[in-house]
Parts: structure tokens; C-alpha cells; sequence
């Protein structure tokens, strides 16, 4: 029988509840704190073959998958592993881990994934997530993970997202969020859930997201009872 939950753990999902999968909402999200309209969009993917893929608005700057996560890899690591890990990772990809008191922040720990690697650059002086890069520029993952539970304003605006979506999800999802970014000429797998970035060999900003969808395929594959399956694409809009 599984223990009951803790009150630190109840407090944190109720912080950080589920996201709905939806570009609308992740949309919003992320114009919200900081992200310029005109600048990036969320889209989802309607399909993996060749067609559908064609159809996706380019450049793409990051996918975002989100899948059932398996029983054995979706406990949270120590938080004495999560404060040993950060040597595993790079100073070139931004990384950060989801440690327990985050909830069910992996919506939001994608997105920042997606933008503090692909267009942090872009965003909007002083905004939420300017400031928010710019305070853990030079932090380890761990160490931004304690900043990101603290950030009121982001948890406030990750909250009202939540609540923006069209189905009512129960705080005990089983889905997870990871995200896909080409940097440097390779191709990395960002899940705040392990201790580090993952290399998944090479790729261009041109092929990301058909490089990813072979990645993604692979997760499927080893997920055959289940359905609950979603991908997009955080692209550049183009002027």
C-alpha cells in the first residue's frame, strides 16, 4: 500500500498543479512571463509521419512531449541526488531539475527548457522570465530549482494556466513532460526528472524536429498500452 501523501507534497501539488497539453494554454503561459508574441508560438503536432510533419509551422525552436510516464522512473530522486548531479551537465544547455517540492511543474520545467535554450534572448526586459534567467545564469540545476519553487510570480502564472485548460486533470497525473533542443550541432533531451541533459547525437535546427521524432517514436514504442500521447513545437514566428 502506497504511503500517504506528505503535507509538503500536498502543498507543492497544489502550487503546481497538472498543465493540460495545449498550445493555447502553454501559449498564454509563456507570453505572459515574458516571451514577445510576435516572437515564438506553440503548435501542436497532428501526426508523426512525413506529411504531418511538413505541415508544422518552421523554424522549430524546441518540441515538447508529453507522455505516460512508467511507474519506475516517475518518483522523485533524493534531494541529496538532485544537489550531486549538477556535474553531469553542460555549461552551453540550460538545465533544470524538478524536485519534489515543484509538484507537477513539468509543464512549466519544459517550457523553460525550451525558451532559456532557444530564445531566452528574446524576451522582454525585466519580465518574469528575463529576470528569471538572468538570477540562475550562472547556477547549477539543482540550485535553479530552488529558485524556480520560490518564484511566486511564476508559480502564480503556471496556476492560471492550470485553470485555463479544457479538461479537469486530477493531481496525480501519470503523464510527464520533456523537451528537445538542438544546440551546438546535437541534439539534447531535457527531463528535469534525471540528473542531466541527455545527448541523442546529432542534428540542425533545420531536421530538430524530425531528429526528436525518432527519440519520441522509441518512447512510444516502449509504452504500448497507452494512448495518451502529445507533441509540439515551440517555433520562431516568422515577421
Amino acid at each position: 500500500m502506497a504511503a500517504p501523501p506528505s503535507a509538503a507534497s500536498a502543498c507543492s501539488g497544489e502550487r503546481w498543479p497538472p498543465l493540460e497539453s495545449s498550445p493555447d494554454v502553454f501559449n498564454q503561459f509563456m507570453w505572459s512571463l515574458g516571451v514577445p508574441q510576435g516572437e515564438a508560438e506553440v503548435h501542436d503536432v497532428y501526426g508523426l509521419d512525413y506529411d504531418a510533419l511538413a505541415t508544422v509551422p518552421q523554424p522549430v525552436l524546441a518540441v515538447i512531449f508529453c507522455f505516460p510516464d512508467p511507474p519506475e522512473s516517475s518518483s522523485h530522486p533524493s534531494e541529496e541526488v538532485l544537489a550531486t548531479q549538477h556535474k553531469e551537465t553542460s555549461d552551453d544547455v540550460y538545465f533544470i531539475q524538478q524536485i519534489e517540492s515543484l509538484g507537477n511543474a513539468c509543464g512549466t520545467i519544459a517550457l523553460l527548457h525550451a525558451v532559456g535554450n532557444a530564445c531566452s534572448e528574446s524576451l522582454l526586459d525585466n519580465s518574469c522570465l528575463d529576470l528569471f534567467f538572468q538570477s540562475t545564469a550562472s547556477m547549477d540545476p539543482y540550485e535553479r530549482a530552488r529558485v524556480l519553487e520560490k518564484d511566486d510570480d511564476i508559480a502564480r502564472a503556471h496556476s492560471l494556466a492550470a485553470s485555463a485548460g479544457d479538461t479537469e486533470l486530477p493531481d496525480d497525473v501519470e503523464e510527464h513532460y520533456i523537451c528537445f533542443v538542438a544546440l551546438n550541432g546535437t541534439l539534447y533531451e531535457l527531463d528535469g526528472m534525471k540528473g542531466g541533459q541527455k545527448k541523442h547525437g546529432s542534428t540542425s535546427p533545420e531536421s530538430l524536429l524530425q531528429d526528436a521524432v525518432h527519440i519520441i517514436k522509441d518512447i512510444m514504442h516502449k509504452i504500448p498500452s497507452s494512448m495518451n500521447f502529445n507533441v509540439m513545437v515551440l517555433s520562431r514566428t516568422l515577421k
